[in-house]
C-alpha cells in the first residue's frame, strides 16, 4: 500500500499555542501539519480530507460543538481531538457522544497527551486501511462465497475457475448434477464481472415449450403469429450489455441450435416475423446436467455449437464429495430460515451433524436446504436432534472406501467426524482413535480440521 502523509489540522485562535502544538508534533516527520486560526478557514479546507483536527473549544467565530458537527458532516472519517481550557465533564461527555475522539484539558501535559492520542488514531487508521486492503483482496478472490458456500478443496477449485471467468467475457459452461447450484455459479460470475451493473437474465430452456422458445429467446414482431398482438423483446435483448444464463442448454431443439450459433458468432439477433437485424452485446453462460460431448455423438447436439459454448468449463462437485461443506451449508440454511421466519435461535446437536454427514444427498444442495428447513419446524426445542433430521430420499449405498480419496483426506474426514460426534473433545477423540493429541491440535491449527 502506498505510504501517504498523515494530515493534521491544528485549529486554535491562540497563535503561540498553535505553534507550540505544531513544534511538538513536528518531531514525527510523517505528519503533515497545517495551522488555522479561524473555523471558517479550517472548514473550507476539509475537502483535502485531513486525518485529524485538533480543535480549540473556545473559538471566536464558532463554538467547538458547532465546528465538530460541521467537520463530521463534511469529512466523516476525520478524527477530532478537542482541546479546552475548561475541565467540564458534562461538555466533554457531550462532545464525545457527538463524535469527538478525545477531550484534552489545556495544561502542561497537553502536548504529550495529544501526541499519544494522535499516535493511537494513526495506529487505528493504519489497521483500518490494512483491513480494507485485505477485504478488497479477499473480495476479489473469494467474493464468490457470497453466492456459493463451501470451504472444501473441491469448491476452492471452483472458486479459482470462477475468478478467472469473471475477469474476461469468455463463455462459461457449467456442468453438474441437479441441485448443485448451477444458476448460483452463473450469478457469481456475472456479479463479479465488469457487467455486474447490467441485467442478469436466466432462461430455463427445458421449461419453455418447444414452439415458444425462439420467440422467448429472440423476441417477435407484431403479427408474427396468432396471438402476437404487439412487438416483444426477447431475452437476449433484455440481457444486452449484461449476461444471459441458458440453463439446461442440452434440451435446446436442434432446429434452433443453428440460430443460437449465429447469435454467438455475429452478436446479433432477428426477431420472429421480422427482418431487422438487432445487435446484442451479451455474455453467455450455459449449464446442463447432461454430457454434451455424448449428445454430440448421438447427433442431437451440434458439434460446432458445442465447441462454441464450451468456453471455460466449470464442473460442480456433488454434495456427497464436498465433505465438511455439508455442515457449513446446513448451518447457513439454518440461520437463514430462522431469520426469514423470525424464529428463536436453534443449533444442530452432535448427533444431528453426524446424521447429516452420513447421507449421500442425491438431490445435492437443494435437498439439504429442504432437510434443514423441515428439521427447524420439527424440532421441539433449541437444539435440533438426530431424530429431527428426516431424509426425503434415502441415500444410495456407496461403500465408504469406494470413494476415491487420498489417505490424508480419509484420515482428516475420520478425525473430523469423531470431533463432531464427541463435542470437539480433542483428548477423548485422541483416545478413541489411538492417535496423539498433538496431531489433532496441529491439524486444527493448520485449518485442516474445524472446531466451533
Amino acid at each position: 500500500m502506498k505510504n501517504t502523509p498523515f494530515k493534521i489540522y491544528i485549529l486554535d485562535d491562540d497563535v503561540w499555542y498553535s505553534e507550540l502544538l505544531e513544534y511538538h508534533l513536528s518531531s514525527n516527520p510523517d505528519y503533515e501539519l497545517t495551522k488555522f486560526h479561524a473555523a471558517k478557514d479550517c472548514l473550507s479546507s476539509l475537502y483535502l480530507r485531513p486525518n485529524v483536527v485538533t480543535l480549540d473549544y473556545s473559538l471566536p467565530d464558532k463554538t467547538g460543538a458547532e465546528v465538530l458537527k460541521k467537520i463530521k458532516e463534511l469529512s466523516p472519517d476525520t478524527q477530532v481531538v478537542v482541546i479546552s481550557g475548561q475541565e467540564d465533564v458534562a461538555t466533554a461527555v457531550d462532545l464525545l457522544k457527538k463524535g469527538a475522539y478525545d477531550y484534552i484539558v489545556k495544561d502542561e501535559d497537553t502536548p504529550e497527551r495529544l501526541w499519544n492520542a494522535i499516535n493511537k488514531i494513526r495506529e487505528n487508521d493504519s489497521l483500518r486501511k490494512e483491513i480494507d486492503h485485505l477485504r478488497e483482496e479477499i473480495g476479489q478472490k473469494y467474493d464468490f462465497s457470497n453466492f456459493i458456500i463451501g470451504n472444501s478443496e473441491a469448491m476452492k477449485r471452483v472458486y479459482m475457475l470462477l475468478d478467472k471467468a469473471a475477469k474476461t467475457n469468455i463463455t462459461v459452461s457449467v456442468t453438474g448434477e441437479t441441485g448443485t447450484g448451477k444458476e448460483l455459479v452463473a450469478k457469481a460470475v456475472h456479479y463479479n464481472s465488469t457487467r455486474k451493473k447490467a441485467p442478469f437474465v436466466a432462461v430455463n430452456v427445458a421449461a419453455i415449450p418447444r414452439e415458444l422458445i425462439e420467440s422467448e429467446l429472440f423476441g417477435h414482431e407484431k403479427g408474427a403469429f396468432t396471438g402476437a398482438l404487439s412487438r416483444r423483446l426477447g431475452r437476449f435483448e433484455e440481457a444486452n450489455k449484461g449476461t444471459i444464463f441458458l440453463d439446461e442448454i442440452g434440451e435446446l431443439d436442434i432446429s434452433l441450435q443453428a440460430k443460437l450459433l449465429r447469435v454467438l458468432q455475429e452478436k446479433e439477433i432477428t426477431r420472429v416475423g421480422g427482418n431487422s437485424i438487432v445487435p446484442v452485446d451479451v455474455r453467455i453462460i450455459v449449464a446442463t446436467h447432461k454430457n454434451l460431448a455424448e449428445e454430440v455423438k448421438k447427433g442431437v447436439f451440434r458439434e460446432d455449437l458445442y465447441y462454441r459454448l464450451l468456453g471455460l468449463p466449470v464442473q460442480l462437485p456433488p454434495l456427497r464429495e464436498r465433505g465438511g461443506d455439508v455442515l457449513v451449508l446446513a448451518k447457513s440454511f439454518l440461520q437463514g430460515f430462522i431469520k426469514e421466519n423470525s424464529l428463536p435461535k436453534k443449533s444442530l446437536s452432535a448427533g444431528a451433524q453426524e446424521k447429516l454427514l452420513s447421507h449421500s444427498y442425491p438431490g445435492n444442495v437443494r435437498e439439504l436446504k429442504a432437510i434443514i428447513e423441515l428439521a427447524v419446524v420439527m424440532a421441539d426445542d433449541a437444539v435440533i436432534q438426530a431424530d429431527d433430521i428426516l431424509f426425503m430420499v434415502e441415500s444410495k449405498e456407496v461403500p465408504y472406501l469406494a470413494r476415491e480419496k487420498t489417505l490424508k483426506a480419509y484420515t482428516t474426514e475420520i478425525i473430523q467426524r469423531f470431533l463432531n460426534n464427541y463435542s470437539h473433545n480433542v483428548l477423548l477423540v485422541a483416545e478413541k482413535l489411538d492417535i496423539g493429541k498433538s496431531t489433532i491440535y496441529r491439524m486444527i491449527q493448520d485449518k485442516e480440521l474445524k472446531v466451533d
